[in-house]
């Protein structure tokens, strides 16, 4: 192997997992998968590996250890593979996997009216007072994927992360689908606007109108 193969067999795997770290931060994919806090993070990273890749280019050639070619040349398939084919999580899957987020919230220092509350807001706000009679006539406007939850009618759901998907934790609220029409499929997004209800003890979204939405752009909520 000659001399400047060898120096890009070291550099074509750096220089790939570079690109896949810029591009996800570049074409919003991160959002996807990290808060917005750690961004810079990957951005980091993404100079560095680029930066040692054209290093190694322009270096000296390393005496390769026995192996290593193979490694590298698998890395760097793996890498490829990631750019051709980027990861589309699936909320629903992730979160059905994941323990829901049952952290309580002893007491909120502040409350939004009714309508402007989000759905993370409305399953914080019944845990600071898990009263639903309190709520029931109250305006709902939420918005959120479509969770299954076994043995009941799906939730509308979102993803609680303190960094990432790994640490991803989902919270829903129960809502009363129309009679005699099709349940919605998972993972859709909707955007509901309806009114609260206590329904068998507990808070249920009474939709008056519902909405297919895209998926936000930063899905993710701390």
């Amino acid at each position: 192997m000659g001399r400047f193969a060898g120096r890009l067999l070291q550099a074509v795997p750096l220089a790939l997992w570079a690109a896949v770290l810029l591009r996800s931060a570049a074409d919003g994919r991160l959002d996807l998968l990290l808060r917005e806090a750690f961004h810079p993070l990957v951005w980091g990273a993404g100079l560095l590996l680029l930066a040692l890749a054209l290093l190694r280019l322009a270096g000296p050639t390393e005496r390769p250890e026995r192996g290593t070619a193979w490694r590298d040349l698998l890395t760097a398939a793996m890498a490829a593979l990631l750019l051709l084919l980027p990861p589309n999580p699936s909320f629903a899957d992730l979160a059905s996997q994941r323990p829901s987020d049952e952290t309580a919230e002893a007491e909120l220092s502040f409350v939004l009216p009714p309508a402007q509350r989000s759905l993370t807001d409305w399953v914080r706000l019944l845990r600071s007072q898990p009263d639903p009679a309190l709520f029931a006539g109250d305006p709902a406007r939420i918005s959120g994927f479509v969770l299954p939850v076994p043995g009941e009618a799906p939730q509308l759901a979102r993803l609680l992360v303190r960094c990432c998907l790994a640490d991803a934790t989902p919270v829903g609220l129960p809502v009363r689908w129309p009679a005699g029409e099709p349940l919605p499929q998972a993972d859709q997004w909707l955007a509901i606007k309806g009114t609260m209800a206590v329904d068998s003890g507990r808070l249920v979204v009474v939709p008056e109108e519902i909405r297919p939405i895209p998926r936000p752009e930063r899905p993710l909520e701390p």
